[in-house]
């Protein structure tokens, strides 16, 4: 069965970087569209980004365009989410997330629950805080 792990959270100042890395176990991600997902304390769940299972489409939300860029190495079955300029608001938990389907606009837009997910991952933690 495929496991993802999360792995690159940690605190940074506001206007910091990060790169999240979501790397799968157990099977390869090459067929399947990832998802980031994220949590802020007393929020619901939130998408962040996706990115088809090519790598050759990827879609953002608008919270995070031009700040975030999400990428993926098939060869090591790792997705990554690099992020820049962090605010505040950026700080929660990030999951990663395999999809049932292709990734696309509304991926990242419609309510979580009512996004077709086979596997998530366990979490990574990110704070923005000076």
């Amino acid at each position: 069965q495929l496991q993802l792990v999360e792995s690159g959270g940690g605190l940074v100042q506001p206007g910091g970087s990060l790169r999240l890395s979501c790397a799968a176990s157990g099977s390869t991600l090459d067929y399947y569209a990832i998802a980031w997902f994220r949590q802020a304390p007393g929020k619901e769940r939130e998408g962040v980004s996706c990115i088809s299972s090519s790598g050759g489409r990827t879609n953002y939300a608008d919270s995070v365009k031009g700040r975030f860029t999400i990428s993926r190495d098939n060869a090591k079955s790792t997705v990554y989410l690099q992020m820049n300029s962090l605010k505040s608001e950026d700080t929660g938990v990030y999951y990663c997330a395999v999809l049932r389907f292709e990734c696309s606009v509304t991926t990242v837009t419609r309510t979580y629950r009512t996004v077709p997910i086979r596997y998530w991952g366990q979490g990574t933690e990110v704070a923005v805080s000076s």
